[in-house]
């Protein structure tokens, strides 16, 4: 009886262990990439991923109004050429500015919230490093629905609980063949 047993855990061991590798080689590319893109996010400002905030030059005043801020943002794009339709306003109120992002680009205006000044104008990296990270990125250029970043996310994250759940399995039913060969 004993044998029967051991030739099952040992036969369901080689499946699994067939499997876990087959479903493994592809998703490695994939969890490198979120892996990598994981670090780069966690230091994204120690990294210089994202444009420094700064700060207004102005003591104490009226804030101008989130319409004119878009309105200086989109004014900044157009002069630089590119697509001026505002994403949103990311308003600082301790630094006493507000950075302006775009929807078809990684670009972003930081407005003095008093005086209006343009402050800089740079690139979000992080940004696009995050729609690698989730997948996004494949909408963002074709779609523009979440269609294939709930697809990427689902599948990898799906791919990742089955190989840590057959990876426990890998290591834990060798010990149950040696202790049944051992009986």
């Amino acid at each position: 009886m004993s044998d029967i047993k051991v030739q099952s855990k040992v036969k369901a061991l080689r499946w699994l262990r067939s499997i876990h590798k087959w479903l493994g080689i592809p998703l490695i590319v994939f969890f490198l990439l979120i892996g990598i893109t994981s670090i780069l996010l966690a230091w994204k400002k120690k990294a210089e991923l994202l444009p420094p905030t700064l700060e207004s030059k102005v003591e104490n005043g009226t804030w101008i109004l989130p319409s004119e801020m878009v309105r200086i943002g989109e004014e900044e794009m157009k002069k630089l050429g590119k697509d001026p339709e505002v994403d949103r306003i990311d308003i600082r109120p301790d630094k006493g500015t507000a950075k302006v992002t775009f929807k078809t680009h990684f670009t972003e205006v930081q407005v003095d919230g008093f005086s209006g000044e343009v402050l800089s104008v740079g690139t979000r990296h992080s940004d696009w490093i995050e729609k690698v990270h989730d997948g996004s990125i494949i909408d963002y250029y074709t779609s523009g629905d979440e269609g294939a970043k709930l697809t990427y996310s689902t599948l990898v994250s799906i791919g990742l609980i089955f190989l840590a759940i057959s990876g426990f399995y890998l290591w834990y039913y060798p010990k149950v063949v040696r202790k049944l060969k051992g009986k």
